[in-house]
């Protein structure tokens, strides 16, 4: 399937020379939305996986759905002050800001084999302070997982580099 004629670009957004890769057109077709996940269960299925981390908020969505099509245990990676018990916060840069990722702290065990799950990775920023999350409660990076990846960004290069095998089902060039 050729993934980006199912994902819309909006110029300028959240900024003036952003291009924003925007997945709901492909979460509203079913075909497409399946499509979509049985391609990302296919690249995991037979590596030995506990749990999903999804980062919010599209990374929920996709998270979800490859989690039950694995039959794997899924935790969120939240922004600050969506989490009602004990969690721990990691500070991270965007492209176009600052923000902050919390997790619980009984989201994840000592040891366990961790797929990081988003909806993009652009610069890394999101998916780094993820990763680090994972790694203060235990947890073990070693695949990341998205639908969108912006290589120019460097973003993907840098997770590799941590050692951190990433997949994507399409590449944009630019922002």
């Amino acid at each position: 399937m050729d993934w980006k004629t199912t994902i819309r670009t909006v110029p300028d957004y959240p900024q003036p020379g952003i291009q924003f890769r925007d997945i709901t057109p492909l979460l509203q077709h079913a075909q497409h939305f399946n499509a979509m996940v049985d391609a990302l269960a296919a690249h995991y299925v037979h590596m030995p996986l506990d749990k999903i981390v999804a980062v919010e908020a599209r990374g929920f969505i996709i998270g979800a759905a490859l989690a039950s099509k694995l039959r794997l245990g899924l935790a969120l990676a939240r922004k600050p002050g969506k989490l009602p018990a004990a969690h721990l916060s990691e500070h991270y840069h965007l492209e176009y800001g600052d923000d902050q990722l919390q997790i619980h702290t009984d989201a994840i065990s000592a040891g366990e084999r961790i797929l990081l799950v988003d909806d993009l990775v652009a610069t890394g920023g999101t998916a780094r302070a993820a990763v680090r999350l994972i790694q203060r409660l235990g947890g073990q990076v070693a695949h990341a997982a998205c639908v969108i990846a912006l290589p120019d960004l460097g973003g993907m290069q840098q997770l590799q580099q941590q050692g951190i095998q990433v997949f994507a089902l399409c590449a944009f060039d630019g922002h």
